[in-house]
């Protein structure tokens, strides 16, 4: 094989894959003007089911813009040797290969945020703001951007800086070096992202003593789940939309709860909420799904392991000196399809997870405020109540409302 012949095949891939992510986006559209399901009645009044519509439809028509500027850069980028172009700018500066690749990646990383930063700007500040959703201030928006940045270049650039040395050292066995690396690295995300990596964004306090807090004990009690900590994170610093999720393991383990989500819900339906997400922690998804991500991640550092000493990589992209950066690229394009492939996998696996936990709140508290509790949040979210099958199954970690309702009111 040429290094012209792969280089087609890198744009082919990224064409299909554009194709077909727009005509699924485009079939899903098409429902969204669908009658509601009779289940689903109760979610939207005739202005709000409206105003679900037009926020669907303006999400929609922003996506295929900002999705088609950012294949039509990349296509200008690919034909036009913009990485060789990047490339020869690391190198005028150092002949490190670590330093070169961070520079490389640096260069490639904020340009495209700052690329992409106008339309994150106008989703922001227009879209949401218009539907009601944006509490963030330009202040926190701006601020969000400089952490992202900084814990790119910290944490980002010293994982790849490590695995460039492995590498150097180990030539193709840097895999195992690399896997072992990642391995630890997701197992302590896991374990402490709560305390190392949220307070950047935004603060944590306990929740208070009170009736919520003595339900929340008493389920978790009556079903052998020891919960200590419970904290409430002011969500409502960036959106009006709720959520909640379990972080940690051991000692490490804790709640936390949007406190949109404690302003929205009745405490019933949070302790449903909260049976739900004991329920993965019960049924094992959570170290499924850590397991699953470390052997992913294994899998693809192998097969990385075998190609990128192939000159041919760097040269499909038109970079003359073969380096480990721009075979990375390649290889990361190349990858594209199975990585599509395992994506849908881990989505229907999710899927079914998320009726497991559904099942689990049932037996061990109760169906309805659960129920209730996901309409709400699918109201307030102006969440999409009628989306298309194939879209479902392509893109859904969770199943739609109606199935989850249906699954739900189901007699054990």
């Amino acid at each position: 094989m040429t290094a012209t012949t792969l280089f087609y095949i890198i744009l082919a891939i990224l064409i299909v894959n554009f194709i077909i992510d727009k005509a699924l986006d485009a079939l899903n559209a098409k429902h969204f003007n669908d009658p509601i399901p009779h289940e689903l009645q109760d979610v939207y009044d005739e202005t709000e089911y409206k105003k679900s519509q037009a926020y669907k439809k303006t999400n929609y028509k922003f996506g295929l813009l900002t999705s088609s500027f950012s294949m039509v850069l990349t296509l200008i980028f690919l034909i036009f040797d913009g990485f060789e172009y990047v490339d020869n700018i690391a190198r005028s500066y150092f002949e490190n290969p670590i330093i070169i690749a961070l520079i490389f990646f640096g260069i490639i990383m904020i340009g495209s945020d700052i690329l992409s930063t106008p339309f994150s700007y106008y989703r922001t500040f227009v879209i949401e703001e218009r539907f009601g959703f944006n509490k963030t201030t330009k202040k926190t928006f701006v601020m969000d951007k400089i952490k992202g940045w900084l814990m790119m270049v910290f944490l980002g650039g010293g994982i790849l800086a490590l695995i460039i040395w492995f590498y150097q050292f180990s030539g193709d066995n840097f895999w195992l070096y690399a896997w072992a690396l990642t391995t630890v690295f997701t197992i302590i995300m896991n374990m402490f992202y709560a305390k190392l990596i949220v307070p950047l964004f935004n603060k944590q306090t306990p929740l208070d003593a009170g009736g919520l807090r003595d339900k929340i004990s008493n389920y978790t009690n009556s079903v052998g789940f020891k919960l200590d900590k419970i904290f409430v994170i002011d969500g409502s610093k960036r959106s009006t939309k709720a959520n909640a999720y379990f972080s940690g393991f051991g000692s490490e383990k804790r709640v936390t709860l949007f406190d949109t989500l404690i302003n929205d819900l009745e405490d019933e339906e949070i302790v449903a909420v909260l049976a739900h997400e004991v329920g993965h922690y019960k049924k094992k998804h959570i170290i499924f799904n850590l397991t699953a991500s470390i052997i992913l991640t294994g899998l693809t550092l192998y097969i990385l392991s075998i190609f990128i000493s192939n000159p041919l990589l760097s040269h499909a992209l038109g970079v003359d000196i073969p380096s480990f950066h721009i075979g990375l690229i390649a290889f990361g394009l190349l990858y594209a399809p199975i990585s599509e492939v395992t994506s849908l996998i881990m989505n229907w696996i999710s899927r079914t997870f998320e009726y497991q936990a559904d099942n689990y709140a049932k037996k061990t508290y109760k169906a309805q405020p659960l129920i209730s509790s996901l309409k709400k949040l699918s109201k307030n979210s102006l969440s999409n109540l009628t989306p298309h099958k194939a879209y479902v199954f392509v893109h859904y970690s969770h199943p739609t409302l109606l199935e989850r309702i249906k699954n739900l009111k189901l007699k054990a």
